[in-house]
């Protein structure tokens, strides 16, 4: 079982508490635009590891069966030393993802977020795991099986929800000393230049205190990556760096294009500038804040809770579907994060996307659903024409709302 999904309503309740927290003592923990932008990049992690993940388990499965040296046995001892190495291969993917240039392109995202939550722990870039599993397989080659690594790896990453969080401030020495807490991970996810690659742990610290990297919290934290990103598109937050770091590639002169691959995150040449050093955040700086306008902001948010609930349906059943009906629904999914981003962003093709995208979805669910029962291929198309009407009704609103704002705009001038 996928102890991950199945965490889901409980990543959502603790969520829930964070924003009572918030409500009751006035403290600006979480912005809506921000918060959607994080659990998108969760889903769409979620949705795409269904075919990215099948890189590790193939990988560990062959290893496993064709190269181990030992067979080691489920006990409880054998299960903890299984954790302390997982976190101990997490810390130097983790460090080396921070490290080196081609690396941080596949963890950025989850630093991206300018805010520090519940939420940000589900930031999640599609592409690590074609990073992260390579450092796993030593396991599989000691003869840790496939089954005890995936369960005591999903308890490792599991551990790192709940430090994602401003409600907690210190815990006690001997905790602090040994254990990753939200205190040395507020650390981590900052992007003031003197907390910068510090604390990179999982589970544990004490990696971090071992290599030199540890770092205490001292003064109030800003969040985020020194280049902030700037958008609520999914897919440029996950391909952004890569598309800048190609750019160096191509302005790189010889040996050079290689260097700003596997040197260190922001090295370049002293003929394209020199290294990016990063700078500490001015006071006027403000943080990316775009919001939908008037009633599609409504729109947007019922989207985005209707699609919560299509993503867990299709989590719970997507081990019983074919390759091509998984990819058709990842296709779906995608395409409706991209879209929320896009209608938040005010983007100019989002409106067309839109209507597109509920058309195409009907025709997909009709072809998928083409050997059920009647009565499921009418629910469809009710919901599906629903779904158009409340969409140009909103649309239409919209932009009545927005004609009403530049009137006055106009009529002020």
């Amino acid at each position: 079982m996928d102890l991950i999904v199945l965490s889901i309503p409980i990543f959502f309740l603790l969520i829930g508490i964070e924003l009572f927290y918030q409500f009751k003592t006035k403290k600006q923990l979480y912005r809506l635009n921000d918060m959607i932008s994080n659990i998108n990049c969760g889903i769409a992690q979620q949705t795409t590891n269904i075919f990215s993940k099948s890189l590790l388990f193939i990988s560990y499965y062959w290893v496993y069966h064709h190269l181990r040296i030992f067979t080691i046995k489920e006990t409880w001892y054998s299960l903890i030393f299984l954790l302390l190495a997982i976190d101990f291969l997490y810390y130097f993917f983790h460090r080396y993802a921070h490290e080196i240039a081609v690396f941080w392109g596949s963890h950025a995202v989850h630093h991206q977020s300018e805010d520090y939550n519940f939420s940000v722990a589900l930031r999640q870039s599609s592409l690590q795991t074609f990073v992260s599993a390579w450092f796993y397989l030593p396991l599989a080659f000691l003869g840790f099986s496939f089954s005890s690594f995936i369960t005591v790896a999903a308890i490792q990453t599991l551990y790192q929800f709940w430090i994602h969080t401003e409600m907690i401030y210190k815990l006690p020495t001997f905790f602090e000393f040994i254990f990753n807490t939200p205190s040395h991970h507020r650390v981590h996810h900052s992007s003031d230049p003197k907390y910068i690659d510090k604390n990179h742990g999982g589970t544990f610290i004490i990696w971090d205190r071992l290599f030199g990297t540890f770092k205490e919290e001292e003064d109030p934290i800003h969040y985020g990556v020194t280049k902030p990103v700037n958008s609520w598109n999914v897919l440029w937050i996950n391909f952004e760096y890569y598309k800048w770091l190609g750019a160096l590639v191509l302005q790189a002169r010889g040996w050079d294009k290689l260097r700003v691959l596997y040197k260190k995150t922001g090295w370049r040449p002293e003929y394209l500038g020199g290294p990016l050093l990063p700078e500490e955040r001015l006071p006027e700086y403000q943080k990316y804040d775009v919001q939908a306008l008037g009633w599609m902001k409504i729109y947007t948010t019922i989207l985005f809770v209707l699609m919560l609930g299509a993503v867990a349906g299709f989590l719970s059943i997507s081990p019983q579907l074919s390759a091509l009906h998984n990819l058709v629904y990842i296709l779906l999914i995608l395409w409706i994060i991209l879209n929320i981003g896009a209608l938040v962003e005010s983007k100019p093709w989002a409106n067309w996307s839109e209507l597109l995208r509920i058309s195409i979805s009907y025709a997909c669910l009709m072809l998928l659903f083409s050997q059920s029962e009647l009565w499921i291929k009418i629910s469809i198309s009710i919901i599906s024409i629903i779904f158009f009407m409340i969409y140009l009704t909103f649309y239409y609103i919209n932009q009545r709302y927005k004609s009403s704002i530049l009137a006055r705009q106009n009529s002020r001038n």
